[in-house]
Formats: structure tokens, C-alpha cells, sequence
């Protein structure tokens, strides 16, 4: 990325842009105890006023893409599957098309990341993550224009539809936020909500939260398996939660969770699951954000997060993420700025270690011949994926439903290819 002309000044907006290729390690960063100090975007790659101004018009069309039936700001109806192929406003440009028999070449792996840059991304994607039918496919023009947005791109260009986060989980440990509360005190200069904050965003374990999601898309595989019906397949879950007593059997009709595999766009379309539960597979994609996102909230709980914002529910893992609004972490000090989200791809992956998993992400959209630089792919380690910044302090777990018949998530991913 290209060295900034000086950190932006105290400013409240958001900010769509991804983790950094040199993210810190899980030594560096704070981990989820909330000791030390973690590094921010802004603070190791400086942010000009236009840049944000920029982000912060693509953070804003992005945002209508998540919607059903809403075009992206500027754009007329029925034209969010063909979008510009052109460069836009904010100097986003849609990366040219590449040969389907042409190979990858390898990353550049340093520790638990390895680097590309998108146009390579682009042909190990032809090559591997392609396949409809057994058949490879070239990325088309509107693929690559959802690529072009930077690390929600990379999940979106490999879950169908832009990511919406309806059926995400997480793992928050009560005992831990509550002994922490009675046994911590503030440090020195330490405000109560930033305390506060602090200690809840250590109580959360993205590891438990990962697990849990991962687990759950393995009961709705066994599910959807033998379901030619929707209602065969809400059966069939129910059968198996009721196997291991899970708390799930018991969310209303009406949860997201029992809706998830009806309101997925490929489940209906011809190509796609064509209202066949036994065609499609759950697979999973991560989210780090920000809590303090409520704008009636106190100014404190969005500089230093809401404790009670963003908890799954103690018995499912499930999390409400009806109030994520994608807005980032508000500055508590001149020179601060905090990006607002980062995106990891998954899949289903069959490795059983997470620590061995390996995350597909980016820094930011693609934009080579602006300042902000052209966008780079990463294949990350789970321990490095989520060591986290000091910009997030939520980790989601989100599972989505593709067709079997894509091959977008296979099953082993191999870091850095080959």
C-alpha cells in the first residue's frame, strides 16, 4: 500500500476498508484477555481526508447491496447482478478478466499470511474455488466487479449474494465479564465505559464462537442431505438438534435460523437449489466489527464499545445483528480513525484444528490508480485471521447456504497455493 500523505484528522466517519497485509501477529496484538495495546489501521497506514471521503461513498452503496430489491445508489433497478465494469466515483476499478487456463502463481507467505494480489486471486479462483458441475468457470464481469470491493468481495463473490449476517454466532463468557467487573479495576486514565468496554471484549472467544458456528453448519448439512422440501428439511434439523439436546430445537418458527435456507437467493433460483434443500450446503464466513454502533447510545459506548451490544444468546450462540449498521469505532483522540468491518471467507473446510484453517480476506477495494492503491488477497491462518485490531471488538461467525454444485468452498485450502 502507498505511504500516506499524513494521519487524518479526529473524524467521526466510517470507513469500509479491510485489514492490512502487515497485520500485527497474535504476540503484537491484544488478544482477547484485553491486555496491552492494539495497533489500528490508521494507526499504521495513514488516512487523507479524501481518502475516507472516498470509502466513505463506496461504504454507502454498499450498504443498499445487502438490501433485497434495492439497487446501489445510482444505479437503476435490476442492475445490481451487472454492475459498472468501469472505474467509479471513489476510483474503484472491476479487474480485468484473466485466462481460464492460465495458472496461479505462488503467494507471498511470511508467518500465518500469505499475499497476492487480485488479479492472481482471480485465477486460483478459476482453478479452484470455480467449479459448477465439476466444470471450471472464468470469473465473469460481474464477479469481478463484487470482487473489486475489497474483503466483503471475497465473500461475496463465493456465497452468491451480498453478505448479510442474518445467522451469525459468537461465544461470550458471563462468569468471566462479570469476575472481571468485580476483581479489575480502571488502569490509570481509564474511564469506566472504556473499562467497561475493555473487559467485555475480552470476555468474547472468537475460537468457541467459530466452533460453534462450524458446528451447527454440520447439522444443517445432515439436514438438508435427504430434503426435497423446505418442510422435510426443517424436520430433519429438528431430528438432529434433538440428538444432542441442542438449545436450537427450541428457537421460534419464525427465527432466522429456521428461515435461513428460504430467504437464500440461490436456493431459489433454477441454477441454483432450485427450491431442493438437498442441493444446497451450509458454509461459513466471519465478520469483525464494532459494538458502540446504537446512535442513541452514549457517545462513550461508541468510542470504547456497548458491553450488552452484540452478546449471542447464552444458550444458542446466536447473535442479533439487526442493529449492525456497519458504522466504525467513533475517535476518542485527535489522530484516531478505525475502519469499520473486515470480512473472512471460509467455507467448509474440513480441518479440525482452527488453528490450521486458513481465511481468505483483503485490505481494501481495488483501486490502482488512485492513492488508495491496488487491492491485495490474503490466505490467513485462524490464529492470525483473528488476533484482531483495535478497531473490532466483536467477532461473528455467520453461516450462509450455497448450492452443493458450487465449488467455492472446498474442502481443504492450502495456504498460498500450491
Amino acid at each position: 500500500m502507498r505511504k500516506r500523505r499524513g494521519f487524518l484528522a479526529l473524524t467521526t466517519v466510517g470507513v469500509v476498508m479491510c485489514t492490512t497485509a502487515f497485520m500485527p501477529s497474535v504476540s503484537l496484538a491484544v488478544g482477547r484477555d484485553g491486555g496491552g495495546k492494539e495497533d489500528s489501521y490508521a494507526e499504521r497506514h495513514d488516512l487523507t481526508v479524501d481518502d475516507v471521503r472516498l470509502i466513505n461513498a463506496l461504504n454507502e452503496r454498499a450498504l443498499d447491496l445487502g438490501q433485497p430489491g434495492k439497487p446501489p445508489r445510482g444505479l437503476p433497478p435490476g442492475a445490481v447482478e451487472s454492475l459498472r465494469p468501469s472505474a467509479s466515483a471513489d476510483g474503484r476499478v472491476t479487474p480485468p478478466a484473466e485466462p481460464l487456463d492460465r495458472m496461479p502463481d505462488a503467494y507471498r507467505a511470511h508467518g500465518g499470511r500469505a499475499t497476492t494480489d487480485v488479479s492472481n486471486y482471480i485465477r486460483k479462483w478459476q482453478q479452484a474455488y470455480s467449479h459448477r458441475d465439476g466444470k471450471a468457470r472464468q470469473m465473469t464481469e460481474a464477479q469481478r466487479e463484487q470482487l473489486s470491493y475489497g474483503c466483503v468481495g471475497i465473500t461475496w463473490v463465493n456465497s452468491g449474494p451480498y453478505p448479510t449476517n442474518k445467522l451469525a454466532f459468537a461465544s461470550f463468557d458471563e462468569n468471566k465479564y462479570n469476575s472481571g467487573l468485580r476483581n479489575d479495576s480502571p488502569r490509570p486514565g481509564e474511564t469506566r465505559a472504556e473499562f467497561e468496554g475493555r473487559i467485555a471484549k475480552g470476555s468474547f472467544d472468537e475460537t468457541k464462537g467459530f466452533n460453534r458456528a462450524r458446528d451447527v453448519a454440520s447439522i444443517m448439512n445432515k439436514a438438508l442431505a435427504n430434503s426435497h422440501d423446505v418442510g422435510a428439511y426443517v424436520n430433519n434439523l429438528k431430528a438432529e438438534l434433538a440428538k444432542s439436546n441442542d438449545s436450537l430445537l427450541h428457537e421460534d418458527g419464525r427465527s432466522t435460523f429456521y428461515s435461513a435456507l428460504s430467504s437464500t437467493p440461490s436456493f431459489k433460483d433454477r441454477d441454483g437449489g432450485n427450491y431442493d434443500p438437498s442441493r444446497m450446503k451450509a458454509v461459513v464466513y466471519s465478520k469483525h466489527f464494532w459494538s458502540g454502533q446504537d446512535p442513541r447510545s452514549s457517545s462513550d459506548k461508541r468510542k470504547y464499545g456497548d458491553p450488552g451490544a452484540f452478546r449471542p444468546d447464552q444458550g444458542t450462540g446466536l447473535v442479533d445483528m439487526s442493529g449492525d449498521r456497519n458504522v466504525s469505532r467513533s475517535p476518542a483522540n485527535p489522530g484516531e480513525s478505525y475502519v469499520n468491518f473486515d470480512y473472512g471467507w471460509f467455507g467448509d473446510q474440513t480441518e479440525s484444528d482452527p488453528k490450521k484453517t486458513v481465511w481468505t480476506h483483503a485490505n481494501h477495494y481495488h483501486s490502482p490508480d488512485g492513492d488508495m492503491g491496488p487491492m491485495r488477497v490474503y490466505e490467513s491462518t485462524f490464529p492470525n485471521w483473528s488476533a484482531g485490531y483495535a478497531d473490532f471488538d466483536r467477532g461473528a461467525y455467520v453461516i450462509t447456504f450455497i448450492p452443493k454444485s458450487w465449488n467455492t468452498a472446498p474442502a481443504k485450502v492450502k495456504q498460498g497455493w500450491p
